[in-house]
């Protein structure tokens, strides 16, 4: 490890998370708060931590991230895009275990555009005939 901090940036939806990982005891910060302030779900907490759990680094590094759009869900999803992306810089043999996992695939599914002269992205108005 020649750099004690390896930072990456995860994407989801319109949510983006700048994520800073350094050697350490397990604590994720995120926005200045703990994850389980921020989100307070334990699911959420047991989706962010699944790049350690494949790497078997759980508890070895700190994560400090900031996120930005989005809600909480695209949030979660986009601040495990970039804890993958920045423990390949951690260690590049851990692209294999992540890449099988579909850890470091960017999820290309966003909410499509609403169309003129219709109600939504596919929504019609009710038709008339009188």
């Amino acid at each position: 490890m020649a750099e004690l901090r390896h930072y990456a940036t995860g994407k989801r939806k319109t949510a983006v998370a700048r994520v800073w990982i350094s050697p350490g005891k397990g604590q994720i910060t995120v926005n200045k708060q703990s994850v389980g302030d921020y989100f307070g779900s334990d699911y959420v907490r047991q989706k962010i931590e699944k790049p350690f759990i494949e790497t078997e680094t759980a508890a070895k590094f700190d994560v400090l991230a900031t996120l930005r759009g989005g809600g909480k869900s695209a949030q979660a999803e986009a601040l495990r895009h970039g804890i993958s992306r920045a423990l390949l810089g951690v260690n590049p043999e851990f692209r294999v275990t992540l890449k099988k996992s579909g850890l470091l695939t960017r999820d290309p599914r966003s909410k499509e555009r609403k169309k003129y002269g219709q109600k939504g992205a596919r929504a019609k108005f009710q038709f008339s005939k009188r």
